[in-house]
């Protein structure tokens, strides 16, 4: 079958969830045979990495996008004009539709397949103008997004959230719209499904019907590429990491450095943090330098394993967001115990005190690293049940197998 992928981000190399996701995706399609276009938003320092997805799929086309702060100002004057979400609003580019239009009219399409919410927008015009057989349109919801943002209200502060209040409802209506105008939708947890049915109901004040069916999907990763670590023993340095530059990963390992890592030190005065990921906010950086004995913020690194070697496990803070975290599941992966909260827990079909530990307050967060630094055998017990549980559960050959069903169905 022809498919056009659209997304928002290039999904290489998949050093970050959404990459991890879509690149297993395209690598599943083009494995059960499909021909994919790919249609992707392109920043500078991505385009180094179009060949290596001109090997998994037929076409590669990219379209160049900047962001500024400036311009997102912009953006958001318009979104109270318009009642779309901003989101929305910043990515509706007309260089991105004017190629999908091309696209549509000069090959006939079976599937559109959209990755993320904003990417819906380019598919469902694009699809409104087919000549021929008109092709289904597929939502892959990342997250529900509406859902994040209302968790992001939560822990703001007073100005925003106001603010934050205005687009989780517009994102809310906007996400439940969609589900009356696509073909299918993907959701990656039962969370987010019920998530993405509660904004259906906002949108109309009543279930819908038709609406798009819901397919749950789970994130997946790669075992095979990600082996088992070999930890150092007695290791006391705590890792943790993100991409820092989105809101949701810097508000948990802010509350962890501030709040829980503290709590940690009082008991375990030699206990370490490293911190990982690109783009950190000038809080974060003022915190390593007033803490260099302790603290390592290494900024982006192109290889994770050196730095877990030298950790004796990995904290997942999250206090708001939605879908799986990736960063668990890889992890997993790697054999590396995980403390992580409830909300970064969820959709994972892990379990609490077996698999992983969790805990919700800076407390219990503490006490639970704490139990494990001080711990070898508890710390092997978690590793290996991680470990099994990746290969068994989330593995992308296992998992992706169901998305061939949707493409068949």
């Amino acid at each position: 079958m022809n498919v056009l992928f659209l997304t928002q981000i290039v999904p290489f190399p998949p050093d970050a969830g959404p990459k991890v996701k879509t690149w297993h995706v395209l690598r599943a399609l083009a494995g059960f045979g499909h021909s994919i276009t790919l249609v992707s938003f392109v920043r500078p320092e991505e385009i180094q990495y179009l060949s290596t997805l001109e090997g998994v799929c037929r076409k590669v086309y990219a379209i160049p996008i900047r962001r500024s702060r400036l311009s997102d100002i912009g953006y958001m004057l318009k979104s109270y004009m318009t009642n779309r979400p901003f989101l929305v609003e910043r990515d509706d580019q007309r260089p991105m539709q004017e190629m999908v239009n091309q696209l549509v009219r000069e090959t006939d399409f079976d599937f559109i397949h959209a990755d993320q919410l904003t990417m819906v927008q380019f598919a469902l015009r694009g699809a409104s103008i087919s000549k021929g057989r008109k092709p289904k349109v597929i939502f892959d919801a990342h997250n529900a997004v509406w859902s994040i943002v209302e968790r992001m209200k939560d822990t703001a502060s007073s100005f925003l959230k106001p603010v934050l209040g205005v687009e989780a409802r517009r994102v809310k209506r906007y996400e439940g719209e969609l589900l009356r105008n696509v073909d299918h939708v993907l959701a990656v947890t039962d969370v987010d499904r019920a998530g993405l049915e509660e904004a259906l109901r906002f949108s109309v004040g009543k279930e819908a019907d038709p609406v798009a069916p819901i397919t749950v999907v789970p994130i997946a990763v790669d075992t095979q590429k990600l082996p088992p670590i070999q930890r150092k023993p007695g290791s006391k340095n705590i890792v943790t990491l993100g991409t820092l530059h989105y809101p949701p990963n810097a508000d948990g390992i802010r509350w962890f450095f501030t709040e829980v890592f503290p709590l940690i030190r009082q008991r375990i005065p030699d206990a370490t943090l490293t911190i990982i990921g690109k783009n950190p906010p000038q809080d974060f950086v003022e915190y390593a330098e007033h803490n260099s004995q302790v603290v390592n913020l290494t900024g982006y690194v192109p290889e994770l394993p050196p730095y877990l070697e030298q950790s004796a496990l990995m904290v997942v803070p999250v206090r708001a967001g939605g879908g799986m975290r990736v960063r668990i599941l890889e992890a997993f992966a790697y054999a590396m115990p995980v403390v992580t909260t409830t909300i970064g827990l969820e959709g994972i079909r892990a379990e609490p005190g077996k698999d992983v530990f969790v805990a919700d307050t800076a407390m219990d967060f503490a006490d639970r690293v704490i139990e494990l630094l001080e711990n070898a055998n508890l710390q092997e017990s978690l590793s290996a049940n991680g470990r099994r549980l990746a290969e068994t559960t989330y593995d992308w050959q296992v998992v992706l197998a169901a998305m061939q069903e949707v493409y068949t169905a």
